[in-house]
């Protein structure tokens, strides 16, 4: 068995939230480039390792010397190196450059014709010899676009590094990287170590430094001691933890050795709002907050420490000093904002640029006023409280709070709309209409939240759109696709006209501000982003089949997309397809206006069972689609098989006749308007 690899660069702490990609690339660069030189298999998988001051991984089963390589170097074709019996001046030069006489070429096939080529084969190199090489390649590669110089050096790299470990099996292999000789020992914990890690050998690299250097060298197994230890502690004071699995994240690449504890603060501060402790707790100090049963904040939490003591209580009371310090201006900021009502701040928006194109925050706020009121008019809501709470609803942009914690806006203007005796329904859209704000995140509760928050997703898309910030690629500053995906998630459950809702919202801006095709555009934006959307649960030509008529209506659009997956299983379904496909293809070749038919121009029997056909069951899949029975509507066109079969095997509709061939074509006008009444159902595969 061929011995194991290990690789480690010991640093200064690295960046903790990059700490993850850092390690990733790293040793995927490194197994890659293995591969490639065939030192490891083409299935070897190397076992990462990442701490605050260490990028490392192993890798098993690597060769220590590389395996010998053939090497074929093709030259002119067989046919054309020989003339008269000699080589030609190509096939002898071709000879020369590869050091060896015609007579000692080979011959082979390169897929076209047979050439003549020369095989040798070079020794495999030692992996000493290409070691260094391939760490250096991955530090290059790594995704770290700041990187720093240290001492008198010229080398760069994240942070400064100081150690270099390159051992295969317990063979230490002479390499340099940055500066840095090769060794077989390392450091372990920063305080908590006695001194310098000698490893043995690869494999025993996580164990020792674990045993000896009080590290957990795996960001993994780190993490999950972290959450077990957390749930541990929370679970002795039958307390939930308050954060998500970023912050676990950011403090697993924050310490090497976890230990948690538990501290607390006066529970004074507890009158402010429990979002602004939360957010100060996590973002400010990685302290993990605790919830009580209903879900309210409890003056404990939990910290994750890098330092094991005898006694912890040292390091509990710095870590509550300076959390004090932070809720103490947390307190102060609350406080302050408090003294003046939210209605008074509306002015200072004024100031606040929105965009130079399209005016101020105050200028967005009447926009916002006004459409919010259209809408909740649309959706029966109290069109009152939705005039006022998106006229309150940027107020907190000029709080001391959010601008200390711009994380809180709409969730402070909650508060504050509570504190000066606004009703409810105004307090709650005010934090509610900025959901939805991530995929997943929960849709505003009411009918005046979601006006106010279609409100202000239309005006960001149809303003941004309308002044040419399109977005392109990969790039997209305003987050319009983010805020698009939030508008189709509202309306798909709601009876509302999406097309209208983008018309009233251009029409809020002053007139001639935004392009002349805005309204299309950003119709035709939503509906590409409503069918990436719908992917996740409905097949593409079930969507493209439904979103080809441009549907305004979106809270039909599910049943619409069930009732085409329905019809597709009906044995009539292919065959009516391909006609409508058909028929689509004589349309778009038909010249002139299409008029309507005419009974008395009908002269083939096909064409007149055709048509009384259309004639009758217009009217049936007319009403099933006004009562919503959309599986009904296209469940009548199994019945259209026999007479459209038949009209395309007995007519022909390119009559030289101009009056009978304008009125075939306006005929099948007529029955395509009947297959695309829910929806086009030429582009259902078979």
């Amino acid at each position: 068995m061929n011995p194991t690899l290990l690789i480690e660069l010991l640093t200064e702490e690295l960046p903790p939230k990059a700490l993850p990609k850092l390690a990733a690339s790293f040793a995927q660069t490194i197994t890659d480039e293995l591969k490639k030189l065939q030192f490891v298999a083409a299935d070897a998988s190397a076992h990462v390792f990442a701490s605050p001051r260490r990028l490392a991984l192993t890798l098993p089963a690597v060769l220590a010397v590389q395996p010998d390589q053939t090497i074929v170097k093709k030259g002119p074709a067989v046919a054309a190196g020989m003339k008269d019996g000699q080589p030609t001046p190509a096939l002898a030069g071709f000879a020369r450059s590869c050091g060896v006489e015609v007579s000692e070429l080979s011959t082979m096939s390169d897929g076209k014709q047979d050439v003549y080529a020369y095989r040798s084969v070079k020794a495999g190199q030692p992996l000493a010899a290409v070691l260094s090489d391939i760490v250096a390649l991955a530090l290059k590669k790594l995704p770290a676009p700041k990187l720093m110089r240290w001492g008198d050096s010229d080398y760069q790299f994240v942070r400064p590094v100081h150690g270099l470990v390159l051992l295969h099996g317990s063979e230490l292999i002479a390499g340099e990287v940055l500066g840095l000789a090769s060794r077989r020992a390392t450091l372990g914990h920063r305080f908590l170590s006695a001194g310098e890690v000698t490893l043995p050998d690869a494999d025993s690299y996580a164990r020792v430094l674990y045993e000896q250097g009080k590290v957990v060298a795996s960001f993994e197994a780190r993490r999950e001691l972290i959450r077990h230890r957390l749930a541990e502690a929370s679970g002795k004071l039958g307390a939930v933890i308050a954060a998500e699995q970023a912050l676990v994240d950011e403090v697993t690449a924050l310490v090497e050795w976890p230990v948690v504890l538990e501290a607390g603060f006066e529970a004074e501060f507890l009158k402010v709002p429990q979002e602004c402790l939360i957010l100060t707790m996590q973002q400010n100090q990685k302290y993990f907050p605790l919830l009580d049963a209903h879900g309210k904040l409890m003056n404990r939490f939990l910290l994750v420490s890098n330092l094991e003591a005898a006694d912890p209580s040292h390091i509990i009371h710095g870590n509550e000093r300076v959390l004090r310090a932070r809720l103490s201006d947390a307190k102060f900021f609350f406080e302050q904002d408090q003294k003046v009502r939210l209605e008074s701040r509306l002015p200072r928006l004024a100031d606040v640029v929105y965009h130079n194109k399209i005016g101020s925050q105050l200028e967005r706020v009447e926009r916002l006023q006004n459409l919010a009121g259209t809408i909740a008019g649309k959706l029966g809501a109290n069109v009152d409280d939705a005039r006022r709470a998106a006229y309150l609803a940027k107020a907190d942009l000029v709080s001391d709070m959010v601008g200390e914690f711009p994380e809180l806006q709409g969730i402070m203007g909650m508060y504050y709309a509570r504190h000066d005796g606004e009703h409810e329904a105004v307090a709650a859209a005010i934090e509610g209409h900025y959901h939805p704000r991530f995929a997943g995140d929960s849709l505003p509760h009411g009918p005046v939240a979601l006006s106010v928050a279609l409100a202000d997703k239309l005006e960001t898309i149809v303003g941004i759109w309308g002044i040419g910030l399109v977005p392109t690629g990969d790039k997209d500053p305003f987050a319009l696709r983010r805020a698009a995906l939030g508008v189709l998630r509202m309306v798909l459950d709601t009876p509302l006209d999406l097309k209208q809702l983008i018309v009233d919202t251009h029409d809020s801006f002053p007139a001639g501000k935004l392009s002349a095709s805005v309204v299309d555009e950003v119709f035709a934006f939503c509906l590409e982003r409503l069918k990436n959307f719908l992917a996740a649960d409905y097949k593409v030509d079930e969507i493209e089949a439904v979103l080809a008529l441009e549907p305004t209506r979106l809270d039909e659009v599910r049943a619409v997309l069930a009732a085409v997956a329905e019809f597709k299983q009906l044995p009539e379904a292919a065959t009516l397809a391909a006609a409508n496909k058909r028929v689509k293809n004589i349309l778009k070749k038909a010249e002139g206006e299409v008029g309507v038919v005419n009974h008395a121009l009908l002269a083939e029997d096909a064409e007149k069972a055709l048509y009384a056909a259309v004639q009758q069951l217009a009217p049936q899949v007319a009403d099933k689609f006004a009562a919503h029975d959309f599986a009904g509507a296209l469940a009548q066109l199994a019945s259209l098989k026999a007479p459209v079969d038949a009209f395309f095997d007995g007519v022909m509709v390119m009559a030289d006749d101009a009056a009978v061939r304008a009125n075939r074509i306006a005929l099948l006008a007529s029955l395509a308007e009947l297959f695309n009444r829910v929806a086009d159902i030429s582009l259902l595969a078979d």
